[in-house]
């Protein structure tokens, strides 16, 4: 039955001996070591948004992050780019499952400039970049057949393969006010390191499981 299925969690500790000022500093380890671990898709985030008051979750891919935050891209005309324009305020969550570990993330996006989204997008596949223009994500379609005609339009519109980006697709940029890393501990007596930004420095506390 679901309600017995349980995990006793005993890979690690989280330390305040053992934590840098910086939480992005300490996600930047925790994202290597996930790397080395050979976690399926290290990179995936579940993105929260809220628009009408009504919560809505996905999982996207972190494509970048750095001292200013944590970066993704996608179709700005999507339910996520609309839900974006509306309200700013996102979460992220991160599971690396067999390191049991958590990281969870919020803050405000904004949109990465067009030069940045321009590179990205410069160095995906020829087949991703076409699929920016192929789908108009989150629109409802009749069958699969509409993406394969709409597949073979741009084909002919781009045949040698210099595909430029379009407009309603690009980056976003997550700039966090408030990072939390979970580690699993045996009894759920978990480890929660809590950083908050306050102005331009950051403190941390530790949450009781």
């Amino acid at each position: 039955m679901i309600s017995d299925l349980r995990e006793n969690y005993t890979k690690g500790a989280l330390l305040e001996s053992e934590v840098p000022k910086n939480p992005i500093s300490l996600f930047e380890l925790w994202f290597k070591e996930a790397v080395e671990a050979k976690i399926y898709e290290p990179n995936a985030m579940v993105l929260s948004t809220v628009a009408d008051n009504k919560p809505s979750s996905r999982v996207v891919l972190l494509k970048q992050v750095d001292a200013e935050g944590f970066g993704f891209f996608t179709n700005y005309e999507s339910n996520k780019g609309k839900a974006i324009a509306e309200n700013p305020n996102v979460a992220l969550n991160f599971w690396w499952t067999t390191m049991e570990r958590q990281v969870r993330i919020e803050g405000v996006v904004e949109k990465l400039s067009e030069a940045e989204s321009d590179a990205y997008f410069n160095s995906r596949p020829a087949g991703s970049r076409l699929g920016a223009w192929v789908s108009e994500q989150s629109s409802i379609i009749a069958n699969r057949e509409v993406l394969k005609q709409r597949q073979a339009q741009f084909d002919a519109q781009y045949p040698n393969g210099e595909i430029e980006r379009p407009p309603h697709w690009g980056g976003y940029l997550v700039r966090p006010t408030l990072i939390e890393f979970w580690q699993g501990r045996p009894s759920r007596l978990h480890d929660r390191i809590c950083y908050q930004k306050n102005e331009e420095t950051w403190e941390y506390v530790r949450l009781s499981p």
